[in-house]
């Protein structure tokens, strides 16, 4: 097909795919299609487009508040990429309770970094907040992705733009990467714009979310690398000793970019970037074939993240180390609209 030829098709697509979410709107607004209500508060994180913008950075940032606040949240999440089906309990206050194939890797992820803290995946979010509530003592439901889900009722929408591309190429999935219009954005109570390079981003990031009615704070944060730990042996690499240092890196993610860029920031010499589809699951083949790249562009090692180690587990490593690069979201400025939108959320939780 020519390029015009694809436009063309994608367009036709994109309509449908319009159609069907004022379909899937209309079904629930006359109440055909329910949305359920829990005994406690939801805080719900995500985005308007398709791929990655630090939804779960900011999920595990937003729970860490919500305890400091008084809070006892629980993590609920689709867990995407999983193979099971249902609703499953990924952490529950005494520890982790399954792998990455039975959570998913960001459900896992969070489940590691966030100890003591309840994580449940479930493709109907409503029944994994029941659980949450009943079985695991939740006060505050954290949901992550959960911007466009509607079988749940929530208390606070934070949305997470990504100062790249905030709006994709601003058409509808599949020609572009919207998930759903613009006009979404004034369903926003908190903005959240990540890594963003300057102020004009964010100033340009507030005029749209203006023009759709959203009258939400802006937040920035970005990334702060933390330290390098290399798989297999958990052996730790402090930040100051990966500059200079000649790697490779490979990720399955759905903006490489950022990752890249931090790496760059911190002096790590590139030695190329092997891309995989977004939660791609490694197959030693995967590994092996990495491995050989870096030894021909002259690298001393791998270098990924850590949502990618989550799918590196029982794999067979190559000659070469593998580090993974811890980082946290940090908040770099409207901390206190943060912080006062959660209390919010927290004092009728606390009660």
């Amino acid at each position: 097909e020519t390029p015009r030829a694809l436009a063309a098709t994608l367009g036709t697509l994109s309509v449908g795919y319009r159609a069907a979410l004022m379909a899937r709107g209309w079904l629930y607004d006359a109440r055909m299609l329910k949305t359920g209500r829990l005994p406690c508060p939801v805080v719900s994180l995500g985005n308007v487009t398709v791929g990655g913008s630090g939804k779960t950075p900011l999920a595990e940032l937003a729970t860490l508040t919500l305890v400091a606040l008084g809070a006892a949240p629980v993590v609920v999440s689709r867990g995407y990429g999983r193979a099971t089906r249902g609703v499953h309990v990924v952490a529950d206050r005494g520890g982790v309770r399954l792998g990455a194939g039975a959570a998913g890797d960001e459900p896992l992820l969070l489940g590691g970094r966030l100890p003591g803290i309840p994580v449940i995946v479930g493709e109907n979010r409503f029944e994994a907040g029941r659980l949450a509530v009943e079985a695991h003592g939740a006060s505050v439901i954290v949901l992550d992705d959960g911007y466009q889900n509607r079988t749940i009722a929530k208390t606070l929408e934070i949305l997470v733009v990504s100062a790249r591309a905030p709006w994709g190429n601003g058409r509808l999935f599949p020609r572009g990467q919207l998930r759903e219009p613009l006009s979404a954005l004034r369903r926003s109570h908190v903005v959240v714009v990540t890594n963003p390079a300057d102020d004009e981003v964010v100033d340009a990031v507030t005029r749209t979310l203006r023009l759709h009615d959203s009258p939400a704070p802006v937040v920035t944060a970005r990334y702060e690398p933390l330290e390098a730990r290399r798989v297999g042996d958990g052996a730790r690499l402090p930040l100051s000793e990966l500059r200079g240092r000649r790697l490779l890196g490979f990720g399955g993610l759905a903006s490489p970019r950022s990752f890249m860029d931090t790496l760059s920031s911190m002096g790590v010499l590139l030695a190329g970037f092997a891309e995989f589809g977004d939660h791609h699951w490694y197959t030693d083949a995967d590994l092996a074939e990495v491995a050989r790249r870096a030894r021909l562009a002259g690298a001393e090692g791998l270098i990924t993240t850590e949502k990618d180690a989550v799918r590196l587990r029982e794999k067979t490593l190559p000659g070469l180390p593998v580090w993974v690069l811890a980082v946290r979201m940090v908040l770099s400025s409207g901390q206190a609209a943060w912080v006062e939108a959660l209390r919010q959320v927290a004092a009728p939780a606390r009660g």
